[in-house]
């Protein structure tokens, strides 16, 4: 199946106006000029006669080729897969712009049947790649280095060894596919078609999520309220897409064999089950040092008995409520990114300037922020629903992050730049520590450095703590479906059972906050994804510690880590900065860093 891995009209190049500046917004040229290109034609005929000749030359024959015979057979199909790529990028980003004009939302759908279809008499491949013997596949990477080069790629692909059904039932899969990608569909156009009515003014979700974070107690509590009553009234539509989803990935997961509704993701992370145990437990086990001690620190701060549900976000009293504008938020990152290291800002540069990010908030957009890599031969592109929140500027900084990292990664080439996701996230959270970094060492007082630590301590416990209370959720979600089908109550209270134990006995839980599961994302798109913010979140903190200690070549080692995409395993990308993933001890290093920022915090109040 060829589609985003993550959730993604055409551009206007004068930018959208806006409080806060001229926002940029996409140029998808390129990629394609429009729906009708010539260029996008000519490569779906292209691709629908690749994969025929493909599956012509090598169905039945991988067994018998030498080492330049299969090389050529790889180099193909990583062909293969950057034309597709390119045009399902393309649909993806133009249909996540724009998620409720039901020509976008065909126009995707009708492509991606039509690669579905093309590429499905290739899924011989990685079956027949199963097959051939360790020795045999050994002695041709031996024999050919440019073959050898890809052996990561059949390292992951081996690791599926185990869990491979017959041909005739992978190729049945394959086709399958579409139907689970249509209630994906159903789930982000549900969300991106909601209205939501406080105090008078009609909202889609980005605003009214944006409520919660509103210095104004009332407007955060009607926000709130409003989010549940609406996710109340759509509770029924959400319990079933997450009840078909999770039930077609237990059909899945029982026809292969899988050992728990986890493995999938691991093996396609390549990050063994017992290092993210590690990392869960760790976390779990500082929730009490971690957000239990800091919201009890920002209950004393607001003047509150109890903290409820529509503070967890709240601003400061002590924190300006002024908004960033585009152009300062940009100086504000790209300070950060050239400080580190000037070919950082040369990297970043063009995302502003060349029509690479989309950040205004748009009727029927997608909500959230993501960067999407595209394909080697073009260029990532970012989409952000930037309201001009200090969050907003942390999380430009993020996902510039992974569009940096994504293009020193393109040099490896279609099979190998793909990062896995426990370190796709390390340089956007790198980055988001260099944008804090600089702030806290410009503020001007004592009051502006606790108001930059109090908000980089809560968006580590949004990264932390709350994704793996999600990772929980979805863990006993997975394994509640297995046993039958699950009512709205069910799903809320497993909802809840990880919210109170992550936030702690300073929350009260309004009415309608069970429902809150309903609108993440992840949880349809990519079961079990969260965790890797988390992973990311611990590693970062644990290389920037090794930055700040002044490493020599440090920098060097950073980039070459980037580059290296998915060419090596977490283990290998490490060990040059003394670190490992694998070690229990690591993920309190990591920790640490959040507890000592909290230290800081609770000193100041003496």
């Amino acid at each position: 199946m060829f589609h985003l891995p993550t959730p993604v009209y055409d551009a206007n190049p004068s930018g959208a106006k806006s409080p806060f500046g001229d926002l940029p917004e996409w140029n998808l040229d390129d990629l394609y000029t429009g729906e009708d290109a010539t260029e996008l034609k000519r490569d779906l005929d292209w691709l629908e006669q690749a994969c025929a000749s493909f599956a012509t030359d090598y169905e039945g024959k991988l067994a018998t080729l030498d080492a330049a015979g299969l090389l050529d057979c790889v180099l193909r199909n990583e062909k293969i897969t950057q034309i597709a790529g390119r045009i399902m990028s393309y649909a993806g980003l133009r249909y996540y712009q724009l998620t409720t004009d039901s020509g976008r939302a065909k126009f995707m759908s009708d492509v991606q049947e039509k690669i579905t279809n093309f590429t499905t008499p290739l899924v011989f491949f990685t079956l027949e790649l199963n097959r051939l013997e360790d020795a045999h596949l050994d002695a041709l990477l031996a024999e050919n280095a440019d073959l050898a080069r890809y052996k990561p790629v059949f390292d992951r692909i081996r690791a599926m060894k185990p869990y491979q059904l017959s041909d005739e039932m992978e190729k049945f899969l394959h086709d399958l596919g579409v139907v689970g990608d249509a209630w994906e569909r159903l789930f982000d156009e549900t969300i991106a078609g909601l209205k939501f009515d406080v105090n008078g003014e009609t909202l889609g979700i980005e605003g009214t999520l944006n409520l919660l974070t509103d210095s104004n107690r009332d407007t955060r509590e009607a926000g709130a309220r409003e989010l549940a009553d609406v996710f109340g009234e759509n509770v029924k539509t959400f319990a079933r897409v997450h009840n078909t989803q999770a039930k077609e990935k237990e059909i899945m997961d029982r026809w292969r064999g899988m050992e728990t509704a986890q493995t999938g993701r691991h093996l396609s992370n390549q990050v063994e089950p017992e290092v993210v145990e590690a990392l869960r437990n760790a976390v779990v086990k500082a929730y009490p040092k971690l957000s239990h001690r800091y919201y009890a620190l920002k209950k004393k701060w607001l003047g509150l008995d109890k903290m409820q549900v529509w503070d967890r976000n709240a601003p400061l009293p002590m924190e300006d409520p002024k908004i960033v504008d585009w152009p300062t938020a940009e100086k504000m990152v790209m300070d950060a990114y050239t400080a580190f290291d000037p070919r950082m800002g040369e990297l970043a540069k063009p995302f502003f300037n060349k029509g690479w990010i989309d950040a205004g908030v748009k009727p029927g957009k997608a909500p959230g922020a993501f960067a999407h890599p595209t394909v080697t031969d073009v260029h990532p592109y970012v989409m952000l629903n930037y309201l001009g929140k200090p969050r907003d500027v942390m999380t430009l900084a993020h996902e510039l992050g992974h569009g940096v990292h994504q293009v020193l990664a393109a040099d490896q080439g279609e099979m190998l730049s793909s990062t896995p996701l426990t370190l796709a996230e390390t340089a956007s959270v790198f980055g988001e520590m260099l944008t804090f970094r600089k702030m806290l060492e410009n503020a001007k007082s004592k009051a502006e450095r606790k108001v930059l630590l109090a908000g980089k301590v809560e968006d580590m416990i949004n990264t932390v703590v709350r994704q793996i209370a999600f990772y929980d959720f979805e863990c006993k979600l997975h394994a509640a479906r297995r046993g039958g089908e699950l009512t709205p109550d069910d799903i809320n209270a497993l909802w809840m059972s990880v919210q109170a134990e992550s936030l702690g006995p300073e929350f009260e839980f309004m009415d309608g906050y069970e429902t809150f599961w309903a609108y993440i994302p992840h949880f349809i798109h990519s079961p079990f994804y969260v965790y890797a913010y988390a992973f990311g979140d611990g590693l970062v903190n644990a290389l920037y510690a090794v930055y700040a200690e002044g490493a020599e070549g440090f920098e060097d080692k950073y980039f070459d880590m980037l580059k290296a995409g998915g060419s090596k395993h977490h283990k290998e990308l490490l060990a040059p900065f003394g670190l490992d993933a694998s070690d229990p001890a690591f993920w309190d290093k990591g920790l640490s860093m959040i507890s000592g920022f909290i230290d800081e915090l609770e000193a100041m109040e003496d």
